[in-house]
């Protein structure tokens, strides 16, 4: 029994440490974005965005806002051994995240009315679509996650390892909420 339960710590513990790796090196792609952008447009071809970022965006700000409260009450709720509230919260979650998505694409769609395109003689523009669209891959990817959480039998699973399923979804999604943020800022300072 003893090794089985050394077994299960060392295999949850290389999860975490993998998750940990996997958004460090999003960051890192995050931070050569911002780079390469703060490059560029210091080398003088262009002189920046030279736009007013949509009104979407701050809607998408508080859409992803609102679902890291609410990721957290899912997390509060799995320690508590709340099923109910952590199935409510999570659900919230995840129509939030699919809000934000949905979001961004009308963003896009106004930036496309502006005539801001990905492919355009601005290539500081096309910055916008790169650093939204490898954000938005993430946040894909952050529901499937709370999905897999949510859809499981959480009744059925042993407490420990839904808390420490909870904990990695949240960690994960608070993540992208933060990088959100800098990502939006990012934005505004350079437009």
């Amino acid at each position: 029994m003893e090794d089985t339960n050394r077994d299960i710590t060392v295999e949850l513990k290389a999860k975490k440490f993998s998750l940990w790796l996997f958004m460090i090196a999003s960051f890192m792609i995050f931070a050569s974005l911002s780079s390469g952008f703060i490059v560029y447009t210091a080398s003088g071809i262009d002189k920046g965005l030279k736009i007013i970022l949509p009104d979407a965006f701050i809607l998408s700000t508080a859409l992803i806002v609102v679902s890291s409260v609410t990721m957290h009450l899912a997390f509060r709720a799995a320690k508590q051994a709340n099923y109910a509230k952590q199935r409510l919260f999570l659900l919230i979650t995840v129509l939030l995240g699919v809000g934000f998505f949905f979001t961004q694409f009308h963003a896009w769609n106004v930036l496309i009315e502006q005539g801001v395109y990905f492919v355009n003689y601005n290539a500081s523009q096309s910055f916008i679509y790169v650093f939204t669209g490898f954000h938005l891959a993430h946040i894909i990817a952050g529901v499937i996650v709370l999905l897999i959480v949510l859809l499981h039998k959480l009744g059925k699973l042993p407490q420990a390892r839904n808390i420490f399923r909870m904990e990695l979804a949240a960690l994960f999604w608070h993540f992208l909420d933060i990088l959100w943020i800098y990502i939006y800022v990012f934005l505004l300072l350079n437009q």
